[in-house]
Formats: C-alpha cells, sequence, structure tokens
C-alpha cells in the first residue's frame, strides 16, 4: 500500500514534500531546510528473530552492539539486497517508515518526542511526508528503544 494512500485512509494529518534526489536522509534534511533531529531515518536490520525497522534522527546511527544486547542477540545493518526485497514497491534504496506495511515490528527512538513534526522517505527518494511522531506511532505502534548512542 502507498503511504499517501496509507495516511489519507487513516485520516492522518500530513505534508507531502516533494524535493530533488535525496539518497540520504541528512540531504533529505538540506533539501526541506530542516534540522537532521526533524527528519526520521528508517534503517533495516537484520535482529536474532529476523528482518526489523529501526526509526532515529538523520543525525544519529543505529548503536548496533546495545542493540543488540537489548534483543538478545547480534543486530546487522540489511544488506543492498536485502532491502530490495522487503521494499519491492519503493525505488532502490528507500526504506519507508512504516513496516507494519511489509510485515516488519518497527522500532523507534526513544528520545524523540511525540509532539515532533518528523519528516520521513516515503516510496522514492524524491518525495517526503511530514507527520507528528505521535500519530506515527499511533498508526505504526513501534517499540520504543534507545537505539542510538548518547551525545
Amino acid at each position: 500500500m502507498r503511504i499517501a494512500d496509507f495516511l489519507t485512509d487513516q485520516r492522518v494529518s500530513c505534508e507531502y514534500l516533494p524535493h530533488p534526489p535525496a539518497f540520504t536522509a541528512q540531504k533529505r534534511a538540506k533539501y526541506l531546510h530542516v534540522s537532521g533531529e526533524r527528519v526520521g531515518k528508517s534503517v533495516l536490520l537484520v535482529g536474532p528473530t529476523g528482518p526489523l525497522l529501526a526509526v532515529v534522527p538523520a543525525t544519529h546511527q543505529v548503536d548496533l552492539e546495545s542493540l543488540g544486547m537489548a534483543l538478545g542477540g547480534p543486530v546487522r545493518l540489511a544488506t543492498c539486497r536485502e532491502l530490495s526485497e522487503v521494499f519491492r514497491d519503493c525505488e532502490w534504496g528507500v526504506a519507508p517508515p512504516f513496516g507494519r506495511l511489509y510485515g516488519l515490528e518497527t522500532l523507534l527512538e526513544a528520545s524523540i518526542s511525540p509532539d515532533v513534526w518528523l519528516a520521513f522517505e516515503t516510496h522514492s527518494h524524491m518525495e517526503a511526508v511530514r507527520i507528528r511522531c505521535g500519530d506515527f506511532e499511533r498508526l505504526e505502534r513501534p517499540r520504543r528503544l534507545r537505539l542510538i548512542r548518547a551525545v
């Protein structure tokens, strides 16, 4: 299901933001003229029970070692091939934040406030959608964990 259709069906207030091709979350933040803290980066991981999706601020990386301890086994970044196999309806390299639409458990960085508006990649490198983190949580029901190293 396309994210635009999903958000419309769920009656979520959002804003679609077209932008030049951005192949990283930090580049997306630059094109959208927002702080990287306000851009959600979706990272496909492979954990002890299989693939899962982590959502963190664009300014941070997932702490794989700490996450592995929290999940009870090793965690690694998915390969490009694994990414394209999971997100078949997306442009190559795109990982949208709604893991549930793809049968994945989603993890959300614990420090992100439910009140902030976050911009997420949709199905292409040229469009983002901005929604309130609380709405994202209501729809996705992610598990909140500390996913990043303390800064």
